[in-house]
């Protein structure tokens, strides 16, 4: 039996990938997960699952978690914690779906512990993906990605890259793909988060709108696939059925298809080379004619193009996006800014913030604050 730890359980990729591993409770056994503060949630799941341990990231709650939990599991508060259930001598594999930088250390324990990583957490790669390389190197650990888009690269390549032209990752588009960027002035913060295709929270919502969270995928796929950003393109693909394409030099298109249901990806993940069964249903392609594709509007969607300026650029600059996005889709959903100064925040950003070489975790961190700093500030003087 293959053990896992499960690092964000009670988030959607965490969910999900219980209810795949319900299909295949004979072949993989849940050893460890864990939550920030959600202890209601984590303790359903341990008395179902019966982890050896469970990590509840905030004190408070994991004392509550203490009282619900039966005497098979131990919990364990604090965030060194995740450190330990990644790395493990009994783990085979880690999914690492915590949200944001905080995942970015546990992630990095699975990789120099030689465990599979099945990276669903965007922010590591384009906070430390230097860093994340260099550990790959010196480990036997495997990075798969769960990130539809690069799950469905990782698939296309599987047989080479050997004549690859380009990588091509699909993004839906959002909910204003067809809306004329001089109507977007007055977008709500409720309208930016009715994704037509995927029910997802709301600063990923709104990443979508602004075509950032594309922009991340891109940085993203740099360092998954080590290709360079000119190898790296983008359409928009509405139905989300092609999840993203390969192209040959001599012709040739390789595409991944398929419902729009993570657990494809996460069962993927779990079980490669081999294929298991994920509860995903099949696609009929007769159902979902006709697929449509857009080249992007990049005056349109300026996070977009910001991305691929900083992957270009190097060094803290992708780290200094992804602060500064944060922060102005924070305020953007607090109303202190408007949906069209969200890429104007991220310019003022990282044309203030001196780019640099990260070569330690402290480095990127504290990178990471400065440019939250620097953008707060930038959001209270008007930019």
């Amino acid at each position: 039996m293959k053990l896992i730890s499960i690092l964000g359980a009670t988030g959607s990729i965490g969910q999900s990938t219980l209810n795949v591993i319900e299909r295949h409770r004979s072949d993989i056994g849940v050893f460890a997960v864990s939550a920030h503060t959600d202890w209601k949630s984590l303790g359903e799941i341990c008395n179902k699952y019966s982890p050896t341990y469970a990590v509840m990231v905030d004190e408070v709650a994991g004392k509550q978690l203490e009282k619900i939990v039966s005497q098979n599991t131990s919990v364990l508060i604090g965030s060194d914690a995740l450190d330990f259930i990644a790395s493990h001598e009994k783990v085979d594999m880690v999914m690492a779906a915590i949200v944001g930088s905080a995942g970015i250390h546990s992630s990095l324990a699975a990789i120099k512990a030689n465990k599979r990583l099945m990276l669903a957490n965007k922010e590591s790669l384009v906070l430390a993906g230097d860093l994340f390389e260099k550990e790959l190197m010196n480990s036997s650990s495997e990075l798969i990605p769960v990130d539809s888009e690069h799950s469905a690269i990782f698939q296309c390549l599987l047989g080479s890259k050997k004549g690859l032209s380009k990588i091509q990752l699909t993004a839906s588009g959002g909910p204003f793909l067809n809306r004329p960027i001089k109507d977007l002035h007055t977008i709500s913060p409720e309208e930016a988060c009715a994704h037509p295709n995927w029910d997802m929270g709301k600063k990923i919502s709104v990443d979508s709108a602004t075509m950032m969270n594309k922009g991340l995928e891109v940085i993203e796929a740099h360092y998954l696939f080590k290709l360079d950003a000119q190898v790296i393109d983008v359409v928009i693909h509405p139905q989300s059925i092609v999840h993203s394409s390969v192209y040959f030099k001599d012709g040739s298109v390789i595409s991944q298809l398929g419902i729009p249901d993570m657990r494809t990806a996460i069962a993927f993940a779990i079980s490669y080379p081999e294929r298991i069964e994920s509860g995903v249903q099949d696609l009929n392609l007769a159902d979902v004619s006709p697929l449509e594709f857009f080249e992007p509007d990049f005056d349109k969607f300026r996070c977009l193009k910001l991305s691929f300026d900083a992957l270009r650029s190097g060094g803290s600059a992708m780290g200094t996006l992804n602060a500064a996005n944060e922060v102005a889709v924070s305020s953007f959903l607090g109303g202190q800014i408007k949906f069209l100064d969200i890429p104007r925040v991220i310019e003022e950003t990282l044309s203030g913030i001196q780019n640099t070489n990260l070569e330690s975790l402290d480095a990127v961190i504290e990178n990471d604050l400065r440019s939250r700093k620097f953008a707060e500030e930038a959001i209270k003087r008007g930019f």
